[in-house]
């Protein structure tokens, strides 16, 4: 169910790869804005530490900010010191992609 105008939601959901390794999924819904940025790193920077691999998908994410944008950039930050997980991001939308090419953080994301 997508996340009413103005709003934002995340599901988890927790499975495992062909291989046996942890995945944590964080599917993102609505607008990802600085009135909810900190919602999104309550909820993933505590999984950084578990290890495995967390996937943060943007497929139904119809906003982002600029805090919305340093939430995200901060928790791959986070993953990539503590060494302990991978962070990526899947289903970017061509606007968010823009918007990560603008502000040099697409590279981070590369990687």
């Amino acid at each position: 169910m997508a996340a009413p105008q103005g709003s934002f939601r995340c599901e988890v959901e927790k499975s495992q790869d062909q291989y046996g390794a942890k995945v944590t999924t964080i599917k993102c819904q609505g607008r990802l804005v600085t009135e909810n940025a900190r919602e999104l790193t309550e909820l993933v920077k505590p999984l950084i530490p578990l290890g495995g691999r967390i996937v943060i998908d943007l497929g139904d994410l119809n906003y982002l900010d600029s805090s919305g944008l340093g939430a995200l950039a901060g928790l791959k930050v986070s993953a990539i010191n503590q060494g302990f997980c991978i962070l990526e991001l899947v289903n970017v939308m061509p606007r968010v992609l823009e918007l990560l090419r603008i502000t040099n953080l697409k590279q981070l994301f590369s990687s």
